[in-house]
Order: C-alpha cells, then structure tokens, then sequence
C-alpha cells in the first residue's frame, strides 16, 4: 500500500516555502529542491486529505513535458533522480524519491500564465455574463467545452496561499512584468500549449487549458519552471467522449471539484475527503500519465 506523504520533513534543509502542493527548500545558492507532496487543493483551499501517490505522478508528468517541450523553452529542471542530487537531499530519499525536482533557482515572474484552447470553468462563467474572457472579447455564440478559433492567453496574478489568483488582461500583465516580457511569455506559453496539445490530440486526450509559471534566469533568459501540464495545472477531456454544449468527464481535479459542489462546500475551510473520492481521483491521475505517456507511473 503507498504511503499518503503530506507535508515532508527535512530537518537539515533549508525551508522556503510550503504552497498548496510542493514543499520548496534551498539546496545552494544556485538551486532549489521541488517536492510534490500528496496534498490536494480545490478552489485554493488545501483539503484535510492526501491522495496517496499524487505527488510521485506529478512528478514524473512534469519530467516527462519538460523534456518534450525543451525545443520551445529551457526549464529550470537539473535532475529528478534522487541518485544524482546531493548527499543532503539523498539521506531523506525515503520520504523524497521520485516525487522531487532539483531545480534552477530563477527570478520568478509574478504572473501564471494561462493559455485556454477551449471555453470552459471560469472563463466560460465569464463569457456567459459579459462576452469575454479575462476582459477579452470573444464572438457571440460560443457554448460550453467549444474549441476556440486559437488558443487564448489569458493571464492571472499569482496569489498568497489562503487568497485567490486573480484573471487579468494581458494589458494588465505587461504592467506587472514590461510589454516585451508580456509578449515573450504570451507567445512563449501559446506555443508550449500547441505543441502539448497536438501531441495529447494523439493520445485521445484534450487539453482544455493549462497554467504555465516562468522565470527568469541570470542572463535574462525566459524560463519554463514549477511544474508542467499536470492534472493540477491543466484540464484534462477525454476526446471519446467530448461534446459541446455540456461539462465534460476529465481525468484531472475537475472530479474533486464536482464532489465538492455536491456536498456544498463553502470554498473556504479544509475537509476531510472519503476513500472513495481520494482513490477515484488517483486513478484519475494514473490514467492520464498512462493514457499520455503510454507507461505506468513508478509509484514504489
């Protein structure tokens, strides 16, 4: 049976930060340690609950686009194999093998950089009230689940954990970081979200929209870091079943969500989650990473 690893515990490593999912430490002055813990998160809320695994399959997701997108934009990934990262790291391999990322420390840009391919969750609530998405006007029309005529980048602030990312305009984006940084990221995401979703097309899988976060390195260079069209940071449809007009099945958290909008939950206090919905949302992750990479995830 796989052991839930909620929150790690590394006494001789220097913490930085715990988010909703990852555990971040300083290894040195030019790297960090990434490590995906099995929390899980719904509406920026962490639940009680940890799916057991998770992490590990984030993981092995993130190393596995990393490498197939490394011709559109270097990323910040030194190693995930715990037999290559320093002897400090290496004596916690119990709790830290296969769900960790050495990392290059980057200047993080302050922007999750949203690229949507198809009109769904918040960005369908928005074009119902107003006609756009993130103050974006898109023609009349649309339904629920359609393709967009091209893929939209459609920005958000990164928020403090216990507050909500906030959709900007792209506008708003190049006042945060500078109009040619906006642009670079702008382009930079489209083209990770075109390549990834023509590959996952192949796969029988639609990628609905995903989040990117980038970084810059010493020389200036934009940076793909954090984590890489995982089921956390991406809509996952299966293409066998898709049709406009309507919420569609997934193979990402969209099922812990619905859970949760069936019992009422208030969007605000943490809950303990039933077996049922922490091993159905597993095998939800386990069927993506099989479905998109055509082997199964390590988990021991």
């Amino acid at each position: 049976m796989i052991q839930a690893l909620y929150e790690s515990n590394c006494p001789e490593l220097k913490l930085v930060a715990r988010g909703k999912v990852r555990d971040l430490y300083e290894i040195d002055e030019h790297s960090l340690l990434f490590v995906a813990t099995d929390r899980i998160s719904a509406y920026d809320v962490i639940m009680n609950s940890a799916v057991a695994g998770k992490g590990k399959i984030l993981t092995q997701i993130s190393v596995f686009w990393f490498d197939f997108l490394k011709d559109i934009a270097p990323n910040h990934l030194i190693t995930a194999n715990i037999d290559e990262m320093p002897e400090s790291v290496q004596q916690y391999r119990d709790q830290l093998g296969g769900r960790s990322l050495l990392v290059k420390k980057v200047s993080v840009l302050p922007i999750e950089a949203i690229v949507r391919g198809y009109i769904t969750g918040s960005g369908w609530k928005e074009y119902q009230a107003k006609g756009t998405v993130c103050d974006i006007e898109l023609g009349a029309g649309l339904r629920e689940s359609q393709k967009l005529p091209a893929p939209l980048f459609t920005p958000s602030t990164k928020a403090e954990y216990g507050d909500h990312d906030e959709n900007i305009h792209p506008d708003r984006c190049a006042e945060i970081i500078g109009a040619e940084r906006a642009a670079e990221m702008a382009q930079c995401a489209v083209a990770l979200y075109t390549k990834a979703a023509e590959y996952a097309a192949s796969r029988g899988i639609i990628i609905a929209d995903t989040k990117f976060e980038f970084g810059v390195d010493a020389q200036g260079a934009l940076m793909l870091i954090d984590e890489a069209l995982t089921p956390d940071s991406s809509r996952f449809w299966p293409a066998l079943t898709y049709k406009v007009g309507k919420v569609q099945d997934s193979y990402d958290k969209q099922y812990l969500r619905d859970y949760l909008t069936s019992i009422g939950f208030d969007m605000r206090t943490p809950i303990d989650l039933p077996p049922t919905v922490l091993d159905n949302t597993l095998k939800k992750y386990i069927e993506a990473y099989v479905k998109l990479t055509g082997n199964r995830p390590d988990l021991s």
